[in-house]
């Protein structure tokens, strides 16, 4: 069974707001054996919208729809959808219940545009938006399903997983084999080397299974996919069977952000993280600190981006500064030690590079960067040259760190 999604704002298509809702719908549609086929974002406009609905009908089997939901005349959704339906609105008591429940703290929000929220198109079906105002509305189309959600993301992903995922698995009467996804993780080797390395393996490869190469930031993520052709055994095997052939390569054998494979790792054997950061200015603090339960593992950062901060917080000797430069092996071991004696933890991370676009030298170029791992048994420190894009060399920068902090806690 496929599906498309429909992204509905002029927000969406001017660059003001990134549409991150598309791939986690994605996620949770193949966990139940759905294939994303299609992704298109249309601006408010009624005409625009009914085309991509007519388009998405005439290929899939759901078409799934978000934004446009919202009391002010810019969202026009609910009313296109009135009209591709020929169908007209009615006040729905329970929506007007869940509304008033919602807003009880804030009168100020009941007002005459709330109350047009409680209008619903009388054929469909509505499910409780148990966040929002703006309902879940289903509608049925001969076979086919349309899902009208909202836009705002938490209130999407909630309703999805509340709502609209236990609906659309009610409704599918033949069950395929299952959508099949497993991704390894590399690094250390170009996508071309790697891919003259499986050309043997992907030639032996059936023809319903698919290898896909992402690479980005130094990582390749080798995906292996199967759409309802093979079973979980069948995956398993041909899984094993990359595992080993990349294993030189390997960093996980998962799709986990690096920083989830480092916490899982970390609270798993009750150890702590700390990090030292001048060149990534607080960006490896912030992947560490992502996901819920980090206060497991992480216990803080020192943003020490101006030399006086590696002086007097972290104790780096001017000297020391002076003679081998703030981006060298010497200042970045130092940094990674103090942070780590100073907040008390079994490892910590530093970083200190050049990340451009200016303040680069001969030997010293924009994108160097220095990273040092402070460990119980000693510490490691790398040089690495990361880019001439100052993004890049920070995102970059950060994987280093990561992906060398990883095969530290393995090889300890």
């Amino acid at each position: 069974m496929r599906a498309e999604v429909i992204t509905i704002g002029d927000e969406l298509l001017i660059g003001q707001v990134v549409d991150t809702n598309s791939a986690w719908i994605a996620e949770r549609l193949n966990e139940i054996g759905i294939e994303l086929y299609q992704i298109t974002s249309v601006h408010d406009d009624a005409a625009h919208i009914k085309d991509a609905l007519d388009e998405a009908f005439s290929r899939v089997n759901i078409v799934l729809t978000t934004g446009g939901l919202g009391p002010t005349k810019d969202d026009i959704t609910k009313h296109v959808l009135c009209a591709y339906f020929d169908t007209h609105l009615i006040e729905d008591p329970h929506v007007r219940a869940h509304i008033y429940d919602l807003y009880k703290e804030r009168p100020d929000v009941l007002n005459r545009l709330t109350a047009t929220q409680w209008e619903v198109p009388a054929c469909a079906t509505i499910l409780e938006n148990r966040v929002g105002s703006a309902p879940l509305m289903v509608f049925h189309k001969g076979d086919q399903i349309l899902v009208s959600m909202p836009g705002v993301p938490y209130e999407m992903k909630i309703g999805m997983e509340e709502q609209i995922l236990p609906y659309l698995q009610s409704q599918i009467t033949n069950p395929q084999s299952p959508i099949l996804h497993r991704t390894l993780q590399v690094t250390g080797v170009p996508e071309s080397k790697l891919a003259i390395e499986l050309e043997d393996f992907e030639n032996a490869m059936p023809s319903d299974l698919h290898l896909a190469y992402l690479p980005k930031d130094g990582i390749i993520r080798l995906r292996l996919s199967s759409y309802g052709a093979l079973t979980e055994e069948e995956m398993e095997n041909w899984f094993e069977k990359l595992r080993t052939l990349v294993a030189n390569y390997l960093i996980a054998d998962t799709d986990d952000p690096l920083e989830v494979l480092v916490g899982k790792i970390l609270t798993e054997r009750h150890q702590t993280i700390a990090t030292a950061e001048s060149c990534t200015g607080g960006k490896l603090a912030s992947l560490l600190n992502k996901h819920a339960g980090s206060s497991a593992f992480y216990w803080g950062s020192i943003i020490s981006y101006d030399n006086s901060v590696k002086e007097h917080v972290l104790g780096v000797p001017a000297e020391m500064i002076k003679t081998h430069g703030v981006v060298s092996e010497e200042v970045v071991r130092r940094m990674a030690e103090s942070v780590r004696e100073t907040l008390n933890t079994d490892f910590s991370i530093a970083t200190s590079g050049i990340a451009g676009p200016s303040g680069g030298s001969e030997t010293k170029p924009v994108g160097t960067v220095w990273i040092a791992w402070a460990t119980p048994k000693g510490t490691y420190a790398e040089c690495f040259h990361l880019g001439k894009l100052r993004e890049q060399v920070t995102d970059r920068a950060c994987q280093k760190a990561l992906v060398g902090l990883l095969r530290i806690l393995k090889e300890e």
